[in-house]
């Protein structure tokens, strides 16, 4: 193991990239090396119970037979609202944590708006609930919360709408932040060295399909559905996305399980396109990103990325 240099010019490491691309197997070893311990950036992999369908790789994070630390997984039950102002809280406990430790923080996910929280530092805001605002909203369309949604801010995000759930509290968060004071707590500046795992579009798809079929060969639509035995309402796991909107679409009858199949994995696909278009955006802001070919060995991705920071 080592530490890093004084000198260094970076006190935090990210390791980023399209879903299915390794990171977590790469953040765990560059951990090992680093004497460092692994802050999750996954928006989803903070529920409980949720493993299958959020990609937690537990193995993952076993290096040479040690154990790597991990923080921000398995920390909300599911249901539950998780927002990116408590992601910031936590991480800044987390980090403060470390440094007490002297241990070097590595930050694992693709979680764009998460990553993007923390390397810019976004104004820390915590969007309190308004149920008499909130009550006012329910009768409307999806369409017309749509059109309130966008009177606040341009659509670029469109899970925001894609239930009326969320579409109300995106509204809610917005017409939150257009009245809060500007003296809310900032975020602590970091120097952050960003390294991303890239595959080829095509490696990048056959990995996404693999890594499909196994886990639901793995029992991933039980699991769905055990959520929903213990009383996660079908619209809550619509609004967690991905994996878990079309299995329960398919456990509620509303699509067969080849539809399923084939629509969640164009999803994920199209996921993935989305996440490579925001890291993009973050380089288009000035937030360099240091590229690393995926067919390279695990060492000499780990050896690429030591040079650079170190």
């Amino acid at each position: 193991m080592m530490g890093l240099k004084k000198s260094s010019r970076y006190d935090l490491l990210v390791v980023t990239g399209p879903t299915a691309s390794g990171k977590t197997s790469l953040a765990a070893a560059l951990a090992l090396r680093l004497n460092g311990e692994i802050i999750s950036a996954d928006s989803r992999q903070i529920y409980r119970q949720m493993n299958l369908g959020t990609g937690k790789d537990y193995g993952d994070y076993v290096v040479e037979g040690r154990h790597i630390p991990y923080h921000l997984i398995d920390i909300a039950d599911p249901g539950y609202k998780y927002s990116v102002f408590e992601y910031q809280r936590d991480f800044v406990k987390v980090l403060d944590d470390l440094g007490t430790r002297d241990k070097f923080p590595v930050v694992c996910g693709g979680s764009g708006l998460y990553l993007d929280s923390l390397i810019s530092g976004y104004k820390m805001i915590e969007v309190p609930p308004d149920p008499l605002f909130r009550a006012s909203l329910e009768r409307k369309s999806l369409a017309e919360l749509t059109g309130i949604l966008s009177s606040f801010k341009k659509l670029h995000n469109k899970t925001d709408i894609d239930t009326k759930k969320r579409a109300i509290r995106a509204i809610e968060i917005e017409r939150f932040i257009g009245t809060v004071m500007d003296d809310q707590k900032q975020f602590p500046i970091v120097k952050p060295l960003v390294a991303g795992v890239l595959f080829s579009r095509e490696k990048r798809r056959d990995r996404i399909s693999e890594r499909l079929k196994r886990r639901l060969e793995e029992g991933m639509v039980d699991e769905v559905r055990q959520l929903m035995m213990q009383g996660v309402d079908p619209e809550t796991l619509i609004y967690y996305g991905l994996e878990y909107k079309y299995i329960t679409l398919y456990l509620t009858g509303m699509i067969s399980y080849d539809e399923m199949y084939r629509s969640l994995e164009t999803a994920i696909h199209q996921f993935a396109k989305r996440q490579m278009t925001w890291f993009r955006g973050m380089e288009r802001k000035g937030i360099p990103i240091k590229w690393i070919d995926g067919e390279l060995t695990m060492d000499e991705k780990v050896e690429q990325v030591l040079e650079m920071l170190l």
